[in-house]
C-alpha cells in the first residue's frame, strides 16, 4: 500500500474530537503556548510548548 492511500485510510479526528483535544491541553498547562497548524482547512498539527519555571529551594 503507497503512502496517499494510506493517508486515505487514515480516521480523521472530528471536530469535536479536536475541541476536546485542545481544552484538555489548556486546562494542562500552566506556562507556555499552544499553537494549531492548518492545512487545507484542516487541522494537521497540535504542539504544545510548556515553560517550567524551577524552584529554588533556600
Amino acid at each position: 500500500m503507497g503512502i496517499a492511500a494510506e493517508r486515505i485510510n487514515q480516521k480523521l479526528p472530528s471536530q469535536h474530537e479536536l475541541v476536546t483535544q485542545i481544552i484538555k491541553l489548556l486546562d494542562e498547562i500552566k506556562f507556555g503556548s499552544i499553537e494549531i497548524i492548518i492545512h487545507d482547512g484542516k487541522v494537521t498539527l497540535i504542539e504544545r510548548k510548556e515553560k517550567i519555571k524551577p524552584t529554588i529551594a533556600n
